[in-house]
């Protein structure tokens, strides 16, 4: 039996597992220039986007994570994805990501969307830590993950390669709160 994809629903938005409607709007994002400047995923065409549509579901059917199209509340407008993948059940530990449409770029849905991810995350998927890896170079993202209260923890030099060039990688984590309440 297939087990039940959640949604989270606020007065502004709607997280929503994807459906195939969704492939125009995921290449919208993963092939403009903008999203992808930071991004290690990017499509040329429609047929390719295709792949990210699999990776969604397969996050699903291997219980390695789970990626939610984030919509405003009516469903009726895409404006961007976040999720939890490389999931670790053994660590209790899971991986954020997370794009949006630049038109909608500073309007606050990013700063609404993560908390409900991570709350899902620690409550649903019992993880006890979420991790981001950030590009050195990615202010706006590296922003989102302060004002997120995801901790700075250090980075990782020249630990990747993009277009020919290394990249250094910023790692922020955001763990639960494990404090035991006395009897």
């Amino acid at each position: 039996m297939k087990k039940e994809f959640p949604t989270i629903k606020t007065e502004r938005l709607l997280l929503r597992q994807f459906a195939d409607h969704d492939l125009e709007n995921v290449f919208k994002g993963l092939s403009d220039p903008e999203v992808i400047k930071y991004y290690g995923v990017s499509f040329q065409t429609l047929e390719a986007t295709k792949e990210q549509m699999i990776f969604f579901a397969d996050l699903e059917k291997n219980d390695t994570g789970i990626w939610f199209a984030i919509c405003s509340a009516d469903n009726k407008i895409f404006y961007g994805a976040a999720g939890l993948n490389n999931l670790s059940k053994e660590h209790k530990k899971a991986e954020i990501g997370f794009w949006l449409i630049p038109g909608f770029w500073g309007h606050g849905i990013m700063k609404e969307a993560i908390p409900l991810l991570c709350s899902y995350g620690f409550g649903n998927l019992d993880l006890n830590r979420i991790e981001g890896f950030v590009e050195s170079e990615n202010k706006n993202c590296k922003n989102v993950m302060v004002k997120l209260d995801f901790q700075y923890e250090g980075t990782m030099k020249d630990c990747e390669i993009k277009n020919g060039k290394f990249i250094s990688l910023d790692i922020y984590a955001k763990v639960k709160d494990n404090l035991i309440k006395p009897d």
